[in-house]
């Protein structure tokens, strides 16, 4: 039953996993294909789309954001790890702990205070570009920082759970 349990849970993650990166290839290429239309449009015909350098801001956002979330799936942010390599292995899982549940802490305060910011970007009613609310460009911004910070959450319960597993003798 554990291994049912434990294949579908791999199977959503990979679905999960997809999505991301499918999302993020989708952004990528929007906004390659928005930059090069307006590049063509201006240099060829001395026009372009009027909002389409807020739409090319708007895609940077949201390729970063998505990107940072790809990247704290496999905790690949970036890291100073000089010192962790001569660290002793009980050390080393004792700052990766307190690494992860500080990672965590912060993203979840950046998840809220962005939050807000978005809310109070909704009530205010400001367009971005194009008949679209400003905070519909923004939202990505505490979607990203929940999921980085559960996903943190989720590498703190899992070093927490190496700090006290048995070492074998």
């Amino acid at each position: 039953m554990t291994s049912k349990k434990t294949s579908f849970t791999r199977y959503i993650i990979t679905i999960l996993q997809k999505i991301e990166d499918s999302i993020l290839i989708g952004l990528l290429l929007s906004m390659i294909f928005m930059a090069v239309l307006q590049i063509v449009m201006r240099n060829l015909f001395d026009s372009g789309i009027l909002w389409g350098d807020e739409l090319i801001r708007v895609l940077v956002l949201w390729i970063g954001l998505i990107g940072a979330m790809v990247a704290s799936r496999n905790n690949h942010h970036i890291s100073i790890d000089v010192i962790s390599r001569y660290l002793p292995d009980r050390i080393k899982k004792q700052t990766t702990l307190i690494i992860s549940t500080f990672t965590a802490l912060v993203c979840a305060v950046m998840a809220y205070f962005s939050l807000e910011f978005v809310m109070m970007e909704r009530q205010d009613g400001f367009m971005a570009f194009a008949n679209i609310p400003a905070w519909v460009c923004e939202s990505i911004i505490p979607v990203s920082f929940a999921i980085i910070s559960l996903r943190y959450i989720l590498f703190s319960f899992t070093g927490f759970s190496k700090l006290f597993k048995r070492m074998p003798q």
